[in-house]
Order: C-alpha cells, then sequence, then structure tokens
C-alpha cells in the first residue's frame, strides 16, 4: 500500500477519506497517515478516525508519501500545490470505484473524483480537479487544472472548462462552449453561451453579474 496524506481536514477532505476507504475495500491501495491542517485546534486530534498530523509546516516529514489537496476553493487548492510539489513525493488520483470511465480518457494528477460520476469518452481532466458526486462529463470535453465541479453539474460534449473555475451544484453547459479560467457559475445555471475568464454569472440562461478579480 501507498502511503498518502491529505491536505485539509474540513467537509472535502472527510469525504476524501470516505473515498479513500471505499478505494481500498476494492483493493487495498493506500495507506492513509492522516490530515495536514493549518487549524492548531485540531492538530494531534482524530478527524473521522484519522489523525490531524500537523499544519503545512509539516509537509516535509511526509517526503515518501503521495499527497491530495482536498480544499475546495480553487485558488487556494493551487498556491498549496504550488507550495508543495517539490516536497513530496507524488499527487495522488483519488478516484472513487463507480466511477464509470472510459480507456480512451486522459486524467493527469491530483485529482479526487466522487462516487456516482460519469466520464463518457475521450474527456481530458487536468490536475488538481475535483468533481463531486453524480457529475456527468460529455464526449470530448476539457476540465483543466484546478477546477471544481460540485454536485450534479452536467458538462455536454465538446466543452472547454478553462484552469480554475468553479461549476455550482446542478449548474449545466450545453455542448461546444467555453468558460473562461477562474469563472464562478453559480447553482443551477445553465451556460448556453462561452463565458469570459474571472466572472460570475448565475440564472437560465446564464448571465455575466460581476467581474472578479484574477489573482495576483
Amino acid at each position: 500500500m501507498k502511503d498518502l496524506v491529505i491536505i485539509g481536514a474540513g467537509g472535502v477532505g472527510r469525504e476524501t477519506a470516505m473515498v479513500v476507504e471505499q478505494i481500498n475495500q476494492a483493493g487495498a491501495e493506500w495507506n492513509l497517515l492522516g490530515f495536514i491542517d493549518d487549524d492548531v485546534r485540531l492538530h494531534g486530534a482524530l478527524v473521522n478516525r484519522y489523525k490531524v498530523l500537523g499544519g503545512m509546516d509539516r509537509i516535509d516529514s511526509f517526503k515518501e508519501a503521495y499527497v491530495v489537496c482536498a480544499i475546495a476553493n480553487c485558488a487556494v487548492r493551487k498556491s498549496i500545490i504550488c507550495a508543495v510539489r517539490q516536497k513530496v513525493k507524488g499527487f495522488a488520483n483519488i478516484i472513487h470505484p463507480s466511477v464509470y470511465l472510459s480507456p480512451d480518457n486522459s486524467i493527469g494528477e491530483g485529482n479526487i473524483i466522487y462516487p456516482g460520476v460519469v466520464l463518457s469518452t475521450n474527456v481530458t481532466i487536468g490536475n488538481h480537479v475535483i468533481i463531486s458526486p453524480k457529475c456527468g462529463i460529455g464526449h470530448d470535453a476539457v476540465i483543466r487544472d484546478y477546477c471544481s465541479l460540485l454536485w450534479n453539474v452536467n458538462v455536454s460534449g465538446h466543452v472547454d472548462i478553462g484552469e480554475g473555475v468553479t461549476m455550482g451544484s446542478g449548474s449545466t453547459v450545453i455542448q461546444n462552449r467555453t468558460i473562461g479560467e477562474g469563472t464562478i457559475v453559480g447553482a443551477g445555471a445553465t451556460v448556453i453561451h462561452d463565458l469570459p475568464p474571472y466572472c460570475t454569472a448565475v440564472g437560465v440562461p446564464a448571465r455575466v453579474i460581476k467581474n472578479n478579480i484574477k489573482p495576483a
């Protein structure tokens, strides 16, 4: 079994630990050492049976372990990955056994894919993407690095979702559309036109209501 550390002991981290347990039930793969979290109140405590090993300053202690970053915020997740990239053995893909996968898909590293997700054929998933339960990704879609897709997102064929996009629960993108980097799509929105980078879009059809600030 490969040693694994989860960064983040919050909701996404606890869900990731659950997925790890279910992966191991199907076939022993991961030895989950515990969580890394900067909340000092959690240090040394057990969270869902796994120890909080300390804050990010402890990451050097786990040079031989694989890491997955279970932080929902896309920009924060990217900053953490950039900070630890040279300090760990590698980044784990945590993919639930129930996920429907085509052999023609391309999946990067450090991704968390929850139960009930369907990835159609020739789908490209980048690095450090979180795909929540019951999402569907259509053929030839591209989900770029650091995206977060919340529950029940539906992405149609030939859609290109830019880096660091957050898709709210129940949102939908029709075929052949592009969503720009860093954009937030609200819960239940339906995207029928391309969306520019760094905006917030809500509604049916989705309309831009806010321009967001690009991280430095």
